[in-house]
């Protein structure tokens, strides 16, 4: 496995991350794999190359370029701990819906232009809160972008002008989205508004509930971990990829 340290010039600064192929594969489909608050770490990074290991050249940019260069957080995390809160604040801050679909158009292409990359559709999946980063890429890039998946994706319906759910007429991808249990970012009553709104939109899609995973459940060095239903997010994530970047 090559992993790759790339620089992507953004219309807001320059982007640092990584990019993931299997050595001597040639062109392959692109696919790009934001990261939760905690930012590029161990756990995403093995998490980008199991994805690259499935036949994808696999893009993970620092959705943080314009506050830090990683590690993003450098103190022990605990919600609700002030210190924690307020580099979360610091962190989103900059993260302006508009800013966002920049940053995304800018990723899709430089990885669309990547020498190990193919000619097919782009795929975006995103952890917590980038699970509307990656809706947010699919609306701005929609010839580009064919597959999106969102895992305990937070704050993906509410009644802010800028709520995800409303960029659905603007995205032609196939969407996949699995919902943690007693998510306090995604309410029981917000996922059942959002799968409206998915209905009524029309396009292919597949909106679930893991029952019994808890918020993080994919990452491995989540508390809530859930290695047997991170094992099924991944498969829900390859199958969809499969489907559609080709």
């Amino acid at each position: 496995m090559i992993e790759e340290a790339i620089e992507i010039r953004t219309s807001d600064g320059i982007a640092d991350g990584f990019l993931y192929r299997a050595d001597g594969a040639g062109k392959l489909p692109g696919a790009i794999h934001l990261t939760d608050i905690g930012g590029i770490r161990p756990s995403h990074r093995e998490m980008a190359k199991r994805l690259a290991d499935k036949g994808y050249t696999v893009l993970m940019p620092n959705v943080f370029y314009r506050t830090a260069k990683p590690p993003i957080i450098d103190i022990k995390i605990g919600m609700g701990d002030p210190r924690t809160m307020q580099r979360f604040g610091e962190l989103r801050a900059p993260m302006t819906p508009d800013a966002v679909e920049r940053d995304g158009t800018a990723y899709v292409n430089f990885l669309a232009a990547h020498s190990s990359v193919s000619a097919a559709p782009i795929g975006v999946v995103g952890y917590c809160f980038t699970g509307a980063m990656a809706m947010r890429t699919a609306a701005a890039m929609p010839g580009k972008v064919a597959a999106v998946a969102s895992f305990h994706g937070g704050g993906l319906y509410s009644d802010e002008p800028t709520s995800p759910h409303l960029l659905l007429p603007r995205i032609k991808a196939r969407l996949y989205f699995g919902h943690a249990t007693n998510d306090r970012s995604m309410s029981t009553e917000a996922i059942a508004k959002f799968d409206s709104a998915l209905a009524a939109w029309g396009g292919k899609y597949e909106s679930e509930v893991y029952e019994g995973a808890f918020h993080g459940w994919t990452v491995p060095d989540a508390p809530v971990y859930n290695p047997p239903q991170a094992d099924r997010a991944f498969d829900k994530l390859t199958g969809l990829f499969a489907s559609t970047l080709k």
